[in-house]
């Protein structure tokens, strides 16, 4: 007897992926925070991949709309939130994603930076960590920005120090400052400013923030269904795993929040048991044929944790790091087909894994090569994490 649930085919969900996530041309974006509304948050870890990830997706690419939404609109918002990584999100998401998975996140790191303190301090307690964080942030407000070591000649407590990993060769003495700002920012209280280098920067200022807690925010079950909701537009059909891997919920969690959504049962091409909304079981109209240049970390190869159905399980070791980080990656009509990277002097330059789009893919590719050059002009990037393909292209 066939199975009567609906079936979404791997070309259907590719379909899907070209058209959601803003990759082909015709389906490209006039704004960062349309870009990021798109895909639900910006990788934002390694600073030179919010630019890419949106340049890859923007009618017009280019840094400063994407410096104007992050530091002056603050119109996307960082938050240490899904799986514990960085996003840079739209800021009418930030509340569904601050109930649903950020406030529990700042809460553990705040538990984990006060055991740490006050354990690897002599002379701490709660008192004394809860003045200097009062004194911090004082400070800050009153500099209006500042780096980790400004703060820290205002505030000597900042500049106390614990031995990591005592005795081992990475044995290394850690700055209080940088587990007391990461718990600040965590929670809203300051947040990343402009860094004191290019967009590629990882060294900035920090600025006061808004807690998250003072934005109105639906209570967790709620903000988990409401976020469940917009995944499955943005990223369905998917399973229950790819969602549960995505957010670092746990699986009950997951369970309930898709069930919140209304998902329909449906089988998926590898004859896996898949979700999708009602509203998304029709055929989706393939976009005109694409290519693109994703930066690592982009979210889009790391939307779900079932890959095959558009990365070759062949390709992963020379694509991903030890890891888990997915380094830069090029793509012709929603699969994964090669990598690519840009050298010291500049020069974009990439290596196809498979022949199978023939001549259009190569020369779309060279094409968008080109387009990402273009904007990109002087300015050098290399990942945070590097991936074997990434290093044999830049040596």
């Amino acid at each position: 007897m066939s199975d009567p649930r609906p079936r979404i085919d791997t070309a259907g969900r590719r379909a899907r992926l070209g058209r959601r996530h803003l990759l082909a041309p015709a389906h490209r974006a006039a704004t960062p925070e349309e870009v990021a509304d798109a895909v639900l948050g910006l990788h934002a870890t390694d600073a030179a991949t919010v630019h890419l990830a949106a340049g890859a997706r923007l009618a017009a690419p280019g840094p400063g709309a994407v410096e104007r939404a992050l530091y002056d609109d603050v119109s996307l918002v960082r938050l240490l939130c899904m799986r514990r990584t960085l996003f840079a999100v739209g800021a009418d998401l930030v509340p569904a994603v601050w109930s649903s998975t950020a406030q529990a996140i700042a809460a553990r790191e705040r538990r984990g930076m006060t055991t740490w303190v006050l354990d690897g301090v002599p002379g701490w307690d709660e008192r004394r960590l809860d003045d200097v964080e009062h004194r911090t942030l004082a400070a800050l407000a009153a500099r209006g920005a500042a780096t980790a070591a400004e703060l820290a000649t205002d505030v000597p407590g900042l500049r106390e120090t614990i031995v990591v990993s005592p005795g081992k060769p990475y044995e290394a003495a850690v700055a209080v400052s940088t587990r007391i700002l990461r718990v600040l920012a965590a929670e809203g209280r300051v947040r990343r400013g402009r860094p004191r280098g290019g967009w590629t920067s990882s060294s900035f200022r920090w600025t006061p923030g808004t807690a998250f807690t003072d934005r109105p925010a639906p209570p967790a079950a709620e903000a988990r269904a409401d976020l469940a909701r917009r995944w499955l537009a943005a990223y369905g059909p998917a399973t229950v795993e790819d969602l549960k891997w995505w957010t670092g919920w746990t699986l009950t969690d997951t369970r309930r929040a898709l069930a919140a959504t209304g998902a329909v049962e449906i089988l998926l091409d590898d004859g896996a048991d898949g979700l999708a909304l009602p509203e998304d079981l029709g055929p989706v109209p393939q976009p005109e044929p694409w290519a693109a240049l994703l930066p690592a970390l982009d979210p889009t190869a790391m939307g779900w944790k079932a890959r095959d159905w558009y990365l070759d399980p062949g390709h992963v070791p020379r694509l991903f790091d030890r890891s888990g980080n997915i380094g830069p990656t090029v793509w012709w009509n929603g699969r994964i087909i090669g990598g690519w990277a840009q050298r010291a002097d500049g020069e974009i330059v990439w290596r196809l894994l498979t022949d199978d789009g023939g001549r259009a893919a190569a020369s779309a590719v060279a094409d968008e090569a080109a387009r990402l050059a273009a904007w990109v002009g002087e300015v050098r990037v290399t990942p945070r994490f590097r991936t074997p393909l990434e290093r044999e292209l830049t040596g």
